[in-house]
């Protein structure tokens, strides 16, 4: 009995030895397990339109990459549900749209929406299948805009610049065509959603269009009839729910997007029909 004692003893020893050598070789040289990251990769979920804003993020893909971050560009072709999906957890930040429209979403829907940065300006112009200049509009001229209530004052404002028309003094972005109190050519004012704007062109007489969806549908940025000034207000911006403002992987999304890389991105590739804002 006291042989098979020791007999024990030894191997149990042994057993252990054995165990500790595993352990200890399953570990790298950092002192991690073997096989994991010391970084462990984030997915950053964004929801942009096509064009330019899925571009534009899909341009610092790489860059994001080497700082641990993939970046996940989800595309919506309506100025609705990016908000929703991401007021109800489904992406981490979108990028499509300016400010006044966000403070009109926010108050419309009741949700808690903010912005950390722009990062372009998208100048809304007139355009028309046609005809070629402001001079060509007939009386009576049919002109289609945004139906929804920040994207459709920035239009009427837009033709007002052109001298088409005049509304009332001191009317903002939230202008409505009950607002027109001067129209020397009895202009008829169409109110469509804002992606079929370009597909209107060819049933009416022209139409005051969001560049991104100008670029998307191929058309000529610079054939616009009339552009709004480029001093114009309303710069896109990134936007994610109140409290995540400071997460630190959003913060370096802002920095990618904020590089001087972007700026030679949007400059070369838009021709001037986007105009970095930073």
């Amino acid at each position: 009995m006291k042989n098979l004692g020791k007999w024990s003893i030894a191997a149990l020893c042994g057993i252990l030895s054995m165990s500790l050598l595993t352990a200890c070789g399953q570990q790298s040289p950092s002192g991690t397990e073997k096989g994991s990251s010391s970084q462990k990769e984030i997915t950053l979920k964004v929801g942009a339109s096509p064009v330019p804003h899925g571009e534009i993020l899909n341009s610092v893909k790489d860059q994001l990459s080497k700082e641990g971050i993939k970046l996940q560009v989800v595309e919506f072709t309506d100025y609705v549900q990016p908000n929703m999906a991401l007021n109800d957890g489904e992406l981490d930040a979108n990028f499509f749209q300016h400010q006044p429209y966000l403070d009109q979403f926010n108050k419309d829907r009741g949700t808690k929406l903010v912005s950390i940065g722009t990062v372009h300006l998208e100048p809304m112009g007139l355009y028309s299948s046609k005809i070629s200049s402001l001079s060509g509009l007939p009386d009576g001229a049919q002109i289609a805009i945004p139906n929804d209530p920040t994207n459709g004052g920035r239009a009427l404002l837009v033709l007002q610049s052109a001298g088409l028309l005049k509304l009332k003094d001191g009317v903002s972005i939230t202008a409505t065509p009950q607002d027109i109190v001067s129209n020397p050519k009895n202009i008829k004012i169409s109110e469509l959603e804002a992606a079929q704007l370009p597909r209107s062109l060819d049933d009416v007489d022209a139409a005051v269009i969001n560049v991104n969806y100008v670029l998307q549908a191929g058309i000529d940025p610079h054939k616009a009839l009339f552009t709004e000034d480029s001093h114009s207000p309303y710069a896109n911006i990134v936007a994610v729910r109140s409290g995540d403002e400071n997460r630190p992987e959003l913060k370096k999304l802002m920095d990618a997007l904020h590089s001087p890389e972007v700026k030679s991105f949007i400059q070369e590739k838009y021709k001037g029909a986007i105009v970095p804002a930073f």
